[in-house]
């Protein structure tokens, strides 16, 4: 298994040219196991260890895909612009805020609260704001203007563009608790206003989803792992209402709306609890699909790392409740989850490092747009448009 023996045309800067935003995904993964790590609540085997070497690798891989994303841009600029018009590939343009509020969440968890790490903690955390923005609402304008999108080709990818700004709610969350009062305010404000654009829009896509679901059956093997999905935004929106709902506490104390953040406080666990319920209903029937599918085989690509983030912020729903209702069995069941984050996250890491380290994974321009994945017997430039083989039709033989 050579280095690169399986890059397109064995050339190692083509990697460049075919770098996609779903490798963010690993991101995703690697960063919401090392904080759901920190959080493990029993024993103490040097959990909090392993956590912050997580969150140093994930660092590093973040800076790296950020390299290659960025490097793609300046020098196959018109490879980079197609990125945006794949109704698939553009989705993914969400895994890049959501992978980067990883590493402020662990910035604050495992580093000393220092005046100058809040304040790099709060630096970032507005850039994290704007990726996200700039996420819900240019792919959102792509899918309504440019991508051809259909009801029975509909997967649960369609909610990665528009969950990031929850996502930044729940950092915003964590941050503010951090913060003097006056600092804090604006951070808990602009969160709210996120959670309330990601999560209704999350909701109406999950309506849009149960009717696609019920009129077309599961979406083909090769996007089975969208099934995980829905437990994204529910598991980030619970997880986001409890860390505000601190924050609220904090940041109004001795204000005229101090009462209300009280109120804030108690709303947020209520809200929490139901997205919580829905996301397990979820999650019971994302577990009974995947067993379907096993049947069929499941072909591995990057949409496996679906498997790790939305479980993660599951998780963190789950361990948040289980604080502020101090009701155990949701602190032994976050466990269970942690535990099965782990065993995703090995399986999917060790496939992914063998596939970056032969290239096999790195193929971007030529996409099938049912399912994401690259079409062998296609590159760009070489066949025409019209004589390009069905690659549905061949994965199916």
């Amino acid at each position: 298994m050579r280095l690169l023996s399986a890059a397109p045309g064995r050339d190692p800067r083509e990697i460049v040219r075919h770098f996609t935003p779903n490798w963010f995904a690993a991101n995703m993964g690697t960063g919401i196991l090392a904080l759901m790590l920190a959080a493990f609540p029993y024993g103490h085997w040097g959990q909090l260890e392993i956590a912050r070497g997580l969150w140093a690798v994930n660092v590093f891989f973040f800076v790296l895909f950020a390299a290659l994303f960025t490097g793609r841009a300046l020098f196959y600029p018109r490879s980079f612009a197609k990125l945006f018009e794949h109704p698939v590939q553009s989705l993914f343009i969400g895994a890049i805020p959501m992978g980067f509020a990883t590493i402020i969440n662990g910035l604050l968890d495992f580093w000393p609260a220092t005046p100058q790490t809040l304040a790099i903690a709060q630096g970032l955390w507005w850039v994290d704001v704007l990726l996200a923005l700039i996420s819900a609402l240019l792919i959102p304008f792509f899918m309504f203007t440019a991508h051809e999108h259909s009801i029975e080709r509909m997967t649960a990818a369609w909610l990665l563009p528009i969950v990031p700004p929850e996502v930044s709610a729940a950092s915003g969350g964590l941050l503010a608790q951090h913060l003097s009062p006056a600092l804090a305010r604006p951070v808990v404000y602009v969160s709210y206003v996120l959670w309330s654009i990601s999560v209704l829009l999350a909701l109406a896509v999950l309506a849009i989803l149960l009717l696609r679901l019920t009129l077309h059956k599961l979406p083909h093997r090769d996007m089975a792992v969208s099934t995980w999905l829905p437990l994204g935004p529910l598991g980030t929106g619970a997880f986001a209402m409890l860390t505000l709902g601190k924050a609220d506490v904090l940041a109004f104390a001795g204000t005229p709306l101090a009462s209300m953040a009280n109120f804030g406080q108690l709303a947020g666990i209520l809200v929490a609890l139901v997205l919580w319920g829905f996301g397990l209903w979820w999650m019971v029937m994302a577990v009974a699909f995947t067993l379907r599918y096993l049947r069929e085989g499941l072909p591995f690509n990057m949409g496996w790392w679906g498997f790790t983030f939305p479980l993660g912020v599951f998780d963190a729903a789950t361990y948040g409740l289980g604080e502020v209702t101090d009701f155990g069995p949701l602190t032994v069941l976050g466990a269970v989850f942690t535990v099965l984050l782990a065993g995703f996250w090995i399986v999917v890491t060790q496939r992914s490092f063998v596939g970056m380290w032969t290239g096999a994974l790195f193929r971007a321009p030529c996409l099938s747009e049912e399912t994401g994945l690259p079409a062998p017997a296609c590159s760009e430039g070489t066949v025409p448009p019209g004589q390009r083989p069905d690659l549905m039709a061949s994965l199916r033989r």
